[in-house]
């Protein structure tokens, strides 16, 4: 993988005497690199590390809530010897299959010991912090050893400047704010390793086990990144490919026997979550996300969450946490700048076409540009119904760039340091000059962190278990995509109940298309409604016979409607459903619908 060019990658024999004394000062910055990554993980989370008890991220949605509960209900299952794969927690009855949701067993359980010592806060703050600097410093594994490989240590620094742009790029911040999938790219830098070494065919056994190994555990903390990444990759490796298609025949014919290892391997570890996955209870056949991509006006904006953050860029974004694209107007010009500049290295040449091609597919189907549609047709419009591609958000496929991004920061990094010492230094100060310009802006600013809402005290206290034999519990409003707080109350009764609904991606029933949370019911769709109008409604036989029979399809024991909403127009409707006030326990108002779902019947 290494390229020597003259005067950017050129390696240097070292004195036999002065061997170790490079070993040392190698270690040493690399030591140093990790640690200062490791600090930015822990600076960039700070806010949620200051409050693990009842901190919660501002910006992350019901999504902190979903995460925290796949991460508690993996370790549940483990410490009671049932499979993760599937869950009856959720969506009663149909339950959730989590290998199909983000549940990351990557993550959740090699940390399951945690989880259940520290709880999902503290699993969650550390698969965050980690999973960014963890990038990082893989990122750095990769540029000082299989790009910069003997250059010393100027090598070493510039491989840290496009490491950490990989591990802290805006995309990566932006996804901080709630989901660790999308920074926890730690494996994926290895597997690019692996897939070179199998090239070389040397040993294809070791080199072809160990990357099926890598495989199925970034199968485990996220598909959806892989597939990603591959894409880049591929460019990558076909651009590289032209430029001496001699050699690329040969290295894809050694590479078949490796290749061919690894995917054994890899399939023999997931295949029967894959089959749960795609086949199994509450699968699905994809997610309709609609169009996804981005305004070409968010490739030059700030990232809102950086030094020189851009409120105003918030009108590109689909979320908080999908900043995909936002890298700022000094940074695309250095990219320009860096690919002419370095345009005779052939690493360099496929970096850019690299950053070409994800930029462009982030952008979607139609070309819009600071809001106006051009009516240009762009490439994902022909991606963009294939199988696999369907569920992806295309604007995250613009993350496809940032390694390749951090390649060019590395070579125009070490080329510069090189240059200075030449008579052509003043290209190399330029360079140095306009990238610290470029990437000083996007140092990240913390996530912002909040206090979540108490679960009521009827949870906490163990009231509950006075009103839930064998069924459910059913929040008021019932638990949703929109209102996930019953996720949190589950955690925090280990797991004592099922809940009706939820937050998760689950099957619908007439077409298997992938919906988020449960679907919709003639009851929790009126609850919704009075939610939103605080308005109760008329209430007639028809609304009671269909509140009865959702009763019994959720098998629920009791409906829990916390206190906050005492006379509401939620409170109300509900009686009238049921046929019988509520009881205040606590800090909740309940209606114990046992007898009800049982077959007895109340008359007001």
């Amino acid at each position: 993988m290494t390229e020597t060019v003259p005067g950017v990658l050129q390696q240097k024999q070292a004195l036999p005497g002065r061997v170790r004394s490079v070993v040392r000062r190698g270690r040493a910055v690399d030591v140093t690199v990790a640690t200062i990554f490791l600090v930015a993980g822990i600076y960039v989370m700070s806010n949620l590390w200051r409050n693990l008890k009842s901190g919660y991220l501002y910006n992350a949605g019901r999504d902190q809530a979903m995460w925290e509960w796949f991460f508690a209900d993996t370790a549940h299952a483990l410490a009671q010897l049932h499979s993760p794969l599937v869950s009856s927690m959720q969506n009663a009855p149909v339950g959730v299959n989590l290998m199909a949701n983000t549940a990351m067993f990557g993550v959740s359980v090699p940390l399951a010991p945690v989880t259940l010592i520290f709880g999902p806060t503290a699993t969650y703050a550390v698969s965050l912090t980690l999973g960014l600097s963890g990038s990082a410093i893989a990122w750095y594994w990769l540029f000082s050893r299989h790009v910069m490989t003997g250059v010393g240590v100027r090598g070493k620094i510039a491989a840290a400047v496009g490491a950490g742009f990989c591990g802290f790029a805006p995309a990566m911040i932006s996804h901080a704010n709630g989901h660790p999938n999308f920074v926890s790219f730690f494996v994926l830098p290895f597997i690019f390793i692996l897939v070179v070494r199998v090239s070389r065919g040397t040993r294809p056994i070791r080199d072809g086990v160990i990357l099926g190994l890598l495989l199925a555990w970034q199968i485990f903390l996220g598909e959806e990144p892989l597939l990603i990444f591959a894409m880049s990759a591929t460019v990558f490796a076909a651009v590289y490919a032209l430029s001496d298609i001699r050699s690329a025949r040969l290295s894809i014919r050694t590479s078949v026997p490796g290749l061919a290892v690894g995917a054994a391997v890899a399939l023999a570890i997931t295949a029967i979550p894959l089959w749960s996955q795609f086949f199994g209870q509450a699968s699905y056949d994809g997610v309709a996300h609609g169009k996804a991509g981005y305004d070409a006006g968010s490739l030059v904006t700030y990232p809102t969450a950086s030094v020189a953050g851009d409120p105003t860029g918030a009108e590109f974004r689909m979320n908080p946490t999908e900043e995909n694209s936002y890298f700022g107007w000094p940074l695309v010009l250095v990219l320009l700048g860096a690919t002419a500049w370095l345009w005779r290295i052939r690493i360099a040449r496929a970096a850019a076409a690299v950053i070409v091609v994800m930029g462009v597919l982030s952008l979607g189907s139609e070309l819009i540009v600071d809001g106006t549609h051009t009516g240009i047709t762009l490439p994902w419009k022909y991606l963009a119904h294939l199988p696999l591609f369907e569920s992806i958000l295309e604007s995250r496929l613009a993350m496809g760039a940032i390694p390749a991004i951090g390649l060019l920061l590395v070579l125009g990094t070490y080329r510069a340091f090189v240059e200075l010492r030449s008579p052509r230094r003043t290209v190399a100060v330029i360079w140095l000059i306009a990238s610290t310009i470029a990437l000083v802006p996007l140092i990240p600013t913390p996530v912002d962190a909040d206090q979540r809402s108490a679960t009521p005290t009827f949870i906490t206290s163990g009231l509950w278990e006075d009103y839930i034999s064998d069924g459910t519990l059913v929040t008021v409003p019932v638990a949703s995509a929109d209102d996930a707080r019953a996720l949190t109350w589950q955690v925090d009764a280990d797991f004592g109940f099922p809940i009706a609904g939820g937050y998760f991606v689950g099957p619908q029933s007439q077409t298997r298309a992938g919906i988020y949370g449960p679907e919709a019911r003639p009851t929790s769709t009126l609850l919704v409604d009075v939610t939103k109008s605080g308005k109760v409604p008329t209430i007639d036989a028809g609304n009671r016979a269909d509140a009865l029979t959702d009763l019994r399809y959720w098998r629920a024991d009791v409906l829990v409607l916390p206190r906050a909403h005492g006379d509401s127009a939620l409170h109300q409707t509900v009686d009238e459903l049921v046929g019988f006030p509520a009881v205040r326990v606590n800090d909740v108002w309940v209606w114990d619908v046992r007898d009800l779902v049982g077959g007895k019947t109340f008359n007001r």
